[in-house]
């Protein structure tokens, strides 16, 4: 790596400088008892001082830190953009991020960028012209009709095969374009106003607009129709099908999978995981029955609404209004800077990650958090060693499982070569377009291959972690391992509480409802008894009614099943690290109270810490209708309402909130 950026950037780095983790009174609540509400307790304060921005729809513990980030990454980037060195690295994010910013010919251009392909679009005739245009989008990230790529075999996870899955869709998933509640019929009235918008500034008049944004929303429609819930997509079983191209070409008799596979670059695809069968069939029933300009009209605001967020400023704020203001509530938009620097990271990620992480992510973090998953691993191994409801070969595998657990930390020993791809300062919309290509590319060549172990799916700047079922893998970027997570200077129990309870909920993402259902190895098998399974779903069961039970906004309840592989790892996650605490704790001398406060009370200081977050009333309706994790207040009280260790710290009576009753309480790891 060039390291002349790295010297300019000296000094501005390092653990002294960072922001000290720490328990702020001053972010309490003192009116609300922590036996009570637990959450507003801890963060009642801090949410009444810090009202969402107007630039976000929600504001909390992970915003703040990557707003510390990109503060850091900006540097990085107006550096290299300002005096590209002769580091390809350097180079290709300076470049990227220049063509970003430079508004003025972004404006000049328009749309001529994607005059070509708008072009080609237009000239389509026939089904065959169709379905070469579905390969082309494809090729250039624009999921229309389906998605393809590669994946790990879920029943062999050492090899990777080709695999397809339901897309084509412009709103969030297939319910909202079935849900008949009044908020749902008003927004896809707005929806279809806004297919109108985009492909009228694509040239469209507004006659044509509205006509062919009504025929987009009847197609898309269809292929909702025939798309799984979210809820459906949680089971791996239902949606893994594996086949041969003969078998695929059977399921879809209308679309000419040869052609496709040849337009794509892929002359050898072997088998076929095709994910949802079914939704593959409405496909290939629309390809029959839907006209040529219809799918013309698709293929055009796809292609847009892709594009528009690097064009013009006509396009950015359409493009804003629907899917920023509607969609999530958020009123203004975010600063170009941080756009494009998102743009960057969600394109080369790993190239402006190497120039993050030798400057931000100091050796100690690292070596400080890998003993704490040590600690974390050994609480999981004991708690499975004595679960009472497991049986014995069940109880085996188990070990066998955590005992094969793979750790990544910071960022990754191999880093994506990024010499093929061609950035230039000018094009923003064509530098994006070229990186999507290149991440396509990428993945196909990965089909027949064996599984590269050392691949990671989050940038090292990403403020966040995860699980990898069919790796069985726990992975935690340079970006999460900051105050108020983790804080190589901080006691024991701020550490635990905080980003303890990440990698417990990680480690025991293995063993929710979707993890438990890979092995060791990562094959999707059945390790589990019947009696030991049964066992789980009963508990399981007691965490769905739970927290369906909790309203999020209005009469909006949580998704109890949707949710519930999240809040079993929240639940799982913040016992083992309370568990893992007191390991390190017995290690040396007995620590006293810190503000008040002992070791115990401030890991659960710490943990109700990490999740204050405030959110826009639209975000919320968002996120219970699309994402697996519950609100913010519930990943607390939750959790805490049913631990034993939380209601002792705390001296929690009987009959309290924060103390759901004893047949109630859910135990599963």
């Amino acid at each position: 790596m060039h390291l002349r950026l790295l010297a300019v950037l000296a000094g501005t780095f390092s653990l002294a400088t960072m922001a000290p983790a720490g328990i702020d009174p001053a972010n309490f609540d003192r009116s609300v008892r922590p036996q009570d509400d637990f959450y507003q307790f801890v963060n009642g304060g801090w949410l009444k001082a810090n009202p969402v921005p107007p630039e976000y729809s929600s504001w909390g513990g992970f915003t703040e830190l990557d707003e510390r980030n990109k503060a850091n990454l900006r540097q990085i980037l107006e550096h290299a953009a300002a005096s590209p060195g002769p580091g390809p690295v350097e180079l290709l994010v300076g470049d990227f991020y220049a063509s970003g910013m430079d508004t003025a010919a972004i404006e000049a251009a328009g749309i001529k960028p994607l005059r070509p392909e708008l072009d080609r679009i237009a000239a389509i005739h026939s089904p065959v012209d169709v379905q070469a245009e579905i390969a082309r989008l494809h090729t250039q990230g624009v999921n229309v009709g389906f998605s393809f790529g590669s994946e790990p075999d879920p029943k062999n996870s050492r090899m990777v095969i080709a695999a397809n899955s339901q897309a084509g869709l412009g709103l969030p998933n297939r319910d909202y374009y079935f849900r008949d509640d009044e908020k749902s019929q008003k927004l896809r009235e707005q929806y279809v106003a806004h297919v109108a918008r985009i492909l009228a500034l694509g040239g469209d008049t507004p006659d044509q607009a509205a006509a062919a944004a009504a025929a987009v929303m009847k197609l898309e429609t269809a292929l909702a129709s025939g798309s799984k819930a979210p809820v459906d997509l949680r089971d791996p079983v239902a949606n893994y099908h594996r086949m041969t191209e003969a078998g695929l070409q059977q399921l879809t008799p209308h679309f000419a999978w040869r052609d496709y596979f040849t337009a794509i670059g892929l002359s050898q695809p072997g088998d076929i995981d095709a994910g949802q069968p079914g939704f593959l069939q409405a496909f290939d029933a629309e390809l029959a029955a839907t006209p040529v300009p219809v799918w013309q009209a698709y293929f055009r605001w796809h292609l847009l609404h892709n594009a528009a967020s690097c064009l013009g400023s006509a396009w950015v704020d359409e493009n804003f209004a629907f899917y920023g203001q509607i969609l999530t509530g958020q009123p203004k938009l975010r600063e170009r800077w941080k756009r494009v620097l998102a743009a960057v990271d969600g394109s080369a990620g790993e190239a402006l990650g190497q120039l993050y992480v030798a400057a931000y992510f100091p050796p100690e973090a690292k070596a400080r958090m890998l003993q704490l998953v040590a600690n974390l691993r050994a609480s999981l191994r004991e708690r499975l060693q004595t679960l009472e409801w497991m049986d014995e070969p069940t109880r085996a595998a188990a070990l066998k499982k955590i005992d094969a657990l793979n750790v990544k930390v910071g960022y990754p020993d191999k880093w994506i070569d990024y010499s093929t791809l061609l950035i230039t300062r000018d094009s923003f919309v064509l530098n994006v377009a070229r990186a999507d290509e290149f991440r396509f590319r990428r993945d196909l060549a990965k089909i027949g291959r064996p599984v590269d172990r050392t691949e990671w799916f989050m940038s090292p700047p990403t403020v966040n972690a995860y699980y990898d079922p069919q790796r069985n893998e726990i992975v935690f970027p340079a970006g999460i391992l900051q105050p108020p997570f983790f804080d190589a200077r901080a006691d024991d129990a701020l550490n635990y509480g905080g980003i303890g309870a990440v990698i417990g909920h990680e480690m025991t993402h293995g063993y929710d409802d979707q993890g438990r259902q890979f092995d060791a190895a990562g094959n999707l098998e059945k390790w589990w008894s019947q009696e030991s399974y049964t066992h789980f779903v009963e508990r399981a069961t007691g965490i769905i009614q739970q927290f369906s039970g909790y309203v999020a906004i209005d009469n909006l309840h949580v998704n109890g099943i949707l949710t519930q592989g999240e809040n079993i790892a929240d639940l799982g996650g913040v016992k083992l690290a309370y568990a893992a605490l007191h390991k390190a704790l017995a290690a040396q001398p007995a620590p006293g109270p810190i503000d008040g406060f002992t070791p115990e009370q401030r890991f659960f200081l710490s943990y109700g810490t990490i999740w204050r977050t405030n959110q826009r009333h639209e975000m919320t309706r968002l996120r219970v209708q699309t994402d697996p994790h519950s609100p913010p207040k519930f990943r607390v009280n939750g959790p805490l309402s049913n631990l034993d260790e939380f209601a002792a710290a705390f001296d929690v009576p009987e009959g309290a909130p924060m103390r759901r009753p004893a047949a109630e309480r859910v135990t599963i790891w």
